[in-house]
């Protein structure tokens, strides 16, 4: 069925808060702009922080701006709001729109919405129902599962009609303009944070298969410390699917997550055990990930046996215990998107020796999570920490003062390559130099990719 998707947009008055600077509010941005949609986009950030998103648009001509401030005239007399993942959950502006009957969408929900046959809006389906969404969560894991699905998908399908598409929380990647490409019976595998399944909970949708990796404690600075509030948001992948719909969820999900919530669950659900298997990449957490992916693709009509032997030369994803080197024996990891205390310690024990054999490098911004269990894996597998200053270093340090440690094993430093440098001087031969934060990186860099970048341009000098 061909898409009629620029008619739908042409006749819209859209405001975008959030424009940001990782590429996906810009993509939505100039999608909806070609589709001749009135637009607005208006961030907290001013124009010399914008200056690079900025640039990319500055072509159209029917985008107005609203730069280092938001005003409540965007959020008026508008066909709806797209809402970034950044922006503040009791956010006034958004609050507004809602007061004014303003559909508030997200870029990953409302591109899911188009594809079904039961629009909230009772407007024309744009695309053909037979679109397969496969929708992944978890606090920690829904990166790799979902990457390990597509790989395994992409494989299978090479070469043939149906294709597969990942999207979601991707770096650089925004989802909406996917209606451009997707057609009937094809896959779309969508990594989702917390902040987007926001949005399937205002559509009141959920993806055809829902993939729910892990529940720990995170993001409480954004929830102002309410659990119940992250949970809640995290369940929208699940509860509003249908009864051919299908949940699978990890043992550790399901009991800390998903159990409490069974009475509403309209799918079948299917808790996943780990099984044995061989990878590339380290770390039990990785083998729950690939259980994860294998049922997932097998419920797709793909072969066990075609499923492992995909994941077998799956090398794992930058940034998430990305091996880069080795240097004078010494292995060199980059786990920069790890930025939870539970990320940190999967990465300690998926290297940890018979002996104390990793340096590891950690520290950043608060994220009010409690870093006590950290503490004790960091006594148990570390013999030097080098930490970067930021308020949750500042916590960690007078909370738990790793007394075990000698004064020279432990460092604080305000800059990266410092940090680095000092790290490798602590190594012996056979020791793994792990770069695993632990924290949020704002402050110091960009945001935890930027973070990832600079750590790699590090030792790419080596």
């Amino acid at each position: 069925m061909e898409s009629n998707y620029k008619d739908y947009f042409k006749s819209k008055k859209i405001t975008i808060i959030g424009l940001g600077l990782l590429g996906r509010g810009i993509n939505d941005a100039i999608f909806l702009a070609e589709c001749g949609t009135k637009l607005t986009i208006t961030d907290l950030r001013g124009p010399e922080m914008l200056a690079i998103s900025i640039k990319k648009l500055k072509k159209f001509k029917n985008i107005s701006y609203t730069l280092g401030h938001h005003d409540l005239k965007d959020f008026e007399d508008r066909d709806l709001i797209l809402k970034a993942a950044s922006v503040p959950i009791d956010s006034i502006y958004i609050r507004h729109a809602r007061e004014k009957g303003i559909p508030i969408e997200m870029d990953a929900s409302l591109f899911v919405r188009l594809l079904s046959p039961e629009r909230s809006d009772g407007g024309q389906v744009l695309f053909s129902p037979n679109v397969t969404v496969v929708g992944v969560t978890g606090t920690r894991g829904k990166t790799t599962t979902s990457s390990m699905i597509f790989e395994i998908l992409k494989k299978y399908y090479r070469g043939k009609r149906k294709k597969v598409y990942l999207a979601g929380n991707i770096q650089d990647t925004a989802t909406l303009p996917l209606v451009k490409k997707v057609k009937r019976g094809d896959i779309v595998v969508l990594e989702l944070d917390s902040w987007q399944l926001q949005g399937f909970g205002d559509s009141k949708i959920s993806p055809h298969i829902a993939v729910f990796t892990s529940f720990y404690s995170d993001h409480l600075n954004y929830y102002n410390n309410n659990m119940g509030t992250y949970l809640d948001d995290k369940t929208k992948i699940f509860l509003n699917q249908k009864r051919k719909d299908i949940l699978l969820v990890s043992e550790q999900a399901y009991k800390k997550a998903v159990i409490s919530y069974r009475q509403k669950i309209r799918s079948k659900v299917v808790v996943v055990k780990k099984e044995k298997l061989s990878l590339q990449i380290p770390g039990e957490h990785n083998i729950t990930n690939a259980s994860l992916a294998l049922e997932t693709v097998e419920k797709l009509g793909i072969s066990r046996s075609f499923a492992v032997k995909a994941l077998k030369k799956f090398k794992g994803v930058p940034g998430r215990l990305q091996f880069l080197k080795k240097v004078k024996d010494v292995s060199i990891w980059n786990d920069t998107t790890s930025t939870t205390p539970e990320a940190a310690i999967a990465g300690l024990r998926a290297l940890k020796g018979r002996r104390k054999n990793i340096i590891l490098v950690c520290g950043g911004t608060d994220k009010n999570l409690s870093m006590k269990r950290f503490a004790e894996e960091m006594k148990l597998y570390c013999k030097a920490v080098a930490f970067l200053e930021g308020t949750g270093t500042e916590r960690f340090r007078k909370t738990y003062p790793l007394p075990s440690f000698p004064a020279s094993k432990i460092k604080e430093f305000n800059n990266l390559e410092n940090a680095v440098k000092w790290a490798l001087n602590q190594c012996d031969k056979g020791d793994h130099l792990l770069f695993s934060p632990a924290f949020a990186s704002f402050g110091m860099f960009l945001n935890e990719y930027d973070r990832g970048q600079k750590f790699v341009e590090i030792i790419s000098r080596l």
